[in-house]
């Protein structure tokens, strides 16, 4: 994946990038803003903390980040007023050679994730789960395996390495998120803020927005104008904030019992 600091696609980028959309079911647009710039964007965009949701989120990996390597996410959430979920994902992929049940299930999503200077597309297995299921798993009360459905558990086995079972991870977090959905009166579309804050004291704050795949450039266009209307820099170093955290906790894991 790349994630260079330059703002525009090259040519060849934006041939793939292309490609990528024509054959995916979405796109997500995102931007990570410098640190030193967070009070400044807040303050420019009016976000206001107390409305924003709170979540808990847990990745399950090796202490050597094993499945990170192999391109493989297995993650969990606790979302404040709403249910669990969990999510096995595996990137990059290329749509055109998914096999067809995959493409066929409702729980299965292909996106596209571009930053300024990259982008990546990702499958996805998603299941919604009750609201006490992941602290319960968490605690021993369950194994791991039971959040994940048979669907995960198969796209799990198919692209994990051989002999990791999910039993077998550690647990990696919790990373708490302040979520915030933005309604700019001045742009015909959400924006969500996303500060992920780390034990370490760093945080990241990622702005980002959905659109169809038919109009990612309009959209990216729309968007771009009028952050830097607003001032926020568009420039900074873009981050990847689940690799940051898979990096902070796998120093910190302990191999599951």
């Amino acid at each position: 994946m790349a994630t260079t600091t330059s703002p525009r696609f090259t040519d060849e980028q934006e041939a793939e990038f292309l490609e990528l959309t024509k054959h995916s079911d979405s796109v997500e647009l995102k931007l990570t803003v410098p640190e030193s710039h967070h009070a400044s964007t807040a303050a420019a965009l009016g976000m206001d903390p107390l409305q924003a949701q709170m979540r808990q989120v847990f990745f399950f990996d090796t202490p050597e980040l094993t499945l990170d390597k192999a391109g493989v996410v297995v993650r969990a959430r606790r979302i404040q007023g709403k249910g669990d979920d969990s999510v096995v994902k595996l990137r990059p992929v290329v749509p055109d050679n998914l096999p067809a049940e995959l493409r066929e299930s409702p729980s299965f999503r292909v996106e596209v994730d571009a930053m300024p200077g990259g982008f990546v597309c990702s499958g996805a297995f998603k299941r919604p789960l009750r609201p006490t299921a992941v602290r319960g798993a968490l605690a021993g009360e369950r194994p791991l395996r039971k959040l994940f459905s048979k669907e995960q558990r198969t796209f799990y086995a198919a692209h994990a390495p051989e002999g990791i079972g999910l039993d077998d991870l550690a647990v990696l977090g919790p990373i708490f998120v302040l979520k915030l959905r933005l309604e700019p009166e001045e742009l015909s579309r959400r924006i969500v803020a996303e500060m992920w804050l780390y034990p370490d004291g760093s945080r990241v704050l990622e702005l980002s927005t959905r659109c169809g795949t038919d109009e990612a450039f309009e959209v990216a266009a729309e968007s771009r104008a009028f952050l830097g209307a607003k001032g926020v820099d568009l420039s900074g170093e873009q981050q990847t904030k689940t690799r940051k955290a898979l990096r902070y906790f796998a120093k910190h894991a302990q191999p599951a019992a």
